[in-house]
């Protein structure tokens, strides 16, 4: 596999992408609540980063996706499709993935919100997921290997008797929405690739409170967990630096710092 290694011009770039994404979720959050539809979320969403930001949904018409965004609510596990008739109610769990481009450069991010009073496993549930990624990012430095992030997301996530979604991952991006490598959240072959300066992936753990196992709808996007069991993820585009990674879809609620700089 070709995995690029960007330059410090594209890196730029994918700081402000990336920081546009993070904005988009920051922007939405006061309208995650009981009684609003996930059609609307869209269109706020679709608004504020045509008119706002004057940016590109990446979402949009990728491979024929009809909305803006993808709006993921308790079960599905993602690649919801934004809809009027979908209304929120108290106790939801919600995922809101969005992807801005920005002079041709992508930014990806994801997070969870909870509706209302969340229940006690909703709540749990989103906690350990983000604290996965969390966890994946604190251990990313050049010269590690990529399936040591899989290997400690899912060794953290069933210890918490979670399981890791397998159908789905992290990947390359820059130019391309999706690029080499693939980014996976379990212990499997990583084709040998050893972490680089200057890649740039999203990792982005999908994680069930019941089994691993999905299951994929009509409309030929939206993913459901097979038990029907709650679903949660959390998602940042990330570029490897000389002695860590810097997040470039961090967000002003997330909890660790812009640089992570990874113990010698």
């Amino acid at each position: 596999m070709t995995i690029s290694i960007k330059t410090s011009e594209e890196i730029e770039k994918m700081r402000v992408a990336g920081r546009l994404a993070a904005e988009v979720l920051e922007m939405i959050e006061p309208y995650v609540k009981p009684g609003v539809s996930t059609g609307e979320l869209d269109r706020l969403c679709h608004d504020y980063i045509v008119n706002t930001q004057h940016a590109v949904s990446a979402s949009l018409g990728y491979h024929g996706f009809p909305k803006s965004v993808c709006i993921s609510v308790n079960d599905v596990v993602c690649h919801g499709i934004p809809s009027d008739d979908k209304l929120l109610k108290d106790g939801d769990i919600v995922n809101i993935d969005v992807t801005v481009i920005k002079d041709e450069y992508h930014g990806d991010t994801s997070k969870m919100y909870l509706v209302g009073k969340p229940t006690i496993q909703g709540e749990r549930l989103c906690r350990i997921t983000q604290e996965s990624l969390y966890l994946a990012l604190r251990l990313v430095k050049p010269g590690i290997r990529l399936r040591t992030l899989g290997r400690e997301i899912q060794k953290f996530v069933e210890a918490q008797d979670f399981s890791v979604v397998r159908e789905y991952c992290g990947h390359g991006i820059g130019k391309g929405f999706h690029e080499e490598p693939q980014v996976l959240h379990y212990d499997a072959d990583d084709g040998g690739v050893v972490l680089q300066p200057g890649m740039t992936f999203t990792v982005e753990p999908m994680v069930n409170a019941g089994d691993y196992r999905i299951r994929s709808m009509k409309d030929g996007w939206t993913v459901k967990t097979k038990d029907r069991s709650l679903s949660a993820q959390y998602e940042h585009t990330i570029v490897v630096t000389e002695n860590g990674c810097e997040i470039l879809t961090l967000r002003k609620d997330d909890t660790i710092p812009a640089v992570l700089v990874n113990e010698a």
